[in-house]
């Protein structure tokens, strides 16, 4: 969720509000309990950290290696910068303060794709080079510079502390040519439990639910199954051990990576998956989710 940084401030003034979120929350049970008992009680600096798109590339280095990386072609925390950074023809632009906020640019893209206006612009597109006008895309970084992400309800604290900066990396592309899977790893007290697989960003969006031994899961996420399982990646394995290494140091964290055909690609860490508000269908999966989390009384710096 985006807010402005004033009613951000204006939201956070009632402690009431805090009193009252604590009091709700402090006997967890299902795994969308356990992530807003989180995202209230862990204030590590640890989790700005895995907040951070720039500075847990560091942390991402030191724990499994730089290879694992994507390219970073520039970092400017002035977007008028955006114009001196040598870019290829295929590209991604994006802050490094929030999540759901991207700019693809690929010869791939749609002929009518263009960019988005720059108050709407906290959003996926894919356009052509052709169709990035530079005014246009300085306008949507200053917008996104204005916007605090996850100032909400429930507060995604660890955005906040984020320096605000806009990234411009490298486009992954799987083995078909377009947007590559997205193999989000569920790792509880470095152990990970269930892998969810995002197909067709730009397109027909799916999602399907995975066990370690990839056994396929009857959970609906909101988006629809994949009209047939998926094959086992043949790097599974090493994107398992990949995600126990990166969770060292925390009771749950979600694992974003990319099978290439030539390599395995970090995505990001992800403290809070939607906000506290994972839906699942059915509920049980909710329950058994949160049965591998044992959240700590209290969170120890």
């Amino acid at each position: 969720m985006l807010w402005s940084v004033e009613h951000a401030v204006w939201r956070e003034r009632n402690r009431l509000v805090r009193w009252h979120r604590l009091w709700r929350t402090r006997h967890p049970v299902t795994f969308t309990e356990k992530v807003r008992y989180k995202m209230l009680r862990d204030h590590r600096p640890l989790l700005v950290t895995f907040a951070d798109k720039v500075a847990v590339r560091d942390y991402v280095a030191a724990a499994i290696g730089p290879g694992y990386l994507p390219e970073v072609y520039g970092v400017v925390s002035d977007p008028g910068q955006l114009r001196s950074v040598e870019r290829p023809e295929a590209y991604v632009v994006k802050p490094s303060h929030g999540s759901g906020a991207v700019i693809v640019v690929s010869p791939d893209a749609p002929a009518d794709a263009v960019l988005p206006a720059p108050a709407h612009s906290w959003v996926y597109r894919h356009v052509r080079p052709d169709s990035v006008d530079e005014d246009h895309l300085e306008q949507i970084g200053r917008h996104w510079l204005t916007q605090l992400y996850g100032q909400g309800p429930n507060r995604e604290w660890a955005y906040g502390p984020v320096p605000r900066r806009i990234l411009v990396e490298e486009l992954l592309i799987g083995s078909d040519g377009s947007i590559p899977d997205d193999y989000k790893l569920f790792v509880f007290h470095q152990q990970c439990r269930y892998v969810q697989v995002d197909t067709g960003r730009f397109g027909r969006r799916t999602q399907d639910f995975y066990r370690p031994d990839w056994s396929r899961l009857d959970l609906s996420g909101g988006l629809p199954w994949a009209a047939s399982p998926q094959p086992r990646p043949e790097r599974l394995d090493e994107m398992i051990t990949l995600a126990q290494q990166l969770a060292r140091g925390t009771d749950f964290v979600r694992v974003d990576l990319y099978g290439l055909p030539d390599r395995i690609v970090f995505g990001e860490l992800t403290s809070y998956p939607a906000g506290g508000n994972s839906p699942f269908e059915p509920e049980r999966f909710n329950t058994e989710f949160g049965s591998h989390w044992t959240v700590p009384r209290r969170y120890l710096p």
